[in-house]
């Protein structure tokens, strides 16, 4: 099992940037792949960012494409999401997650554990 806490958010301008910290508990925490995952009022969580154990895959949502990235040390038993040229519908809590399954997924109802969440507000 692994206890996941988000931290980092906060309210930027457009244009602005901000890094997303998950940091895990446990021992295993290579074991799993990782995601990042936002929900904006009124909407449906949605997928953001994924990368595998090794850190050497990943994937983006075409909405961050190019503008965000995601990184993982397991050493420090931590994942980043490092956001760039933010935009005001980028607005949401930032939820990130681990999946044991294999490689990398997009989809909510396959990953394992979650975090609790951390705002991020982009103001016009």
């Amino acid at each position: 099992q692994v206890q996941l806490v988000e931290s980092g958010g906060g309210l930027v301008q457009a244009g602005g940037s901000l890094r997303l910290i998950c940091a895990a508990s446990g021992r295993t925490f290579s074991s799993y792949a990782m995601g990042w995952f936002r929900q904006a009022p009124g909407k449906e969580r949605e997928f953001v960012a994924a990368i595998s154990r090794s850190g050497s895959i990943t994937n983006y949502a075409d909405s961050v494409k190019g503008r965000f990235i995601i990184s993982r040390d397991n050493a420090k038993n931590t994942v980043y999401l490092q956001m760039n040229s933010l935009k005001p519908e980028d607005t949401a809590v930032y939820y990130c997650a681990a999946y044991t399954g294999p490689v990398i997924s997009s989809l909510s109802r396959e990953y394992n554990y979650w975090g609790q969440g951390t705002q991020v507000t982009v103001s016009s």
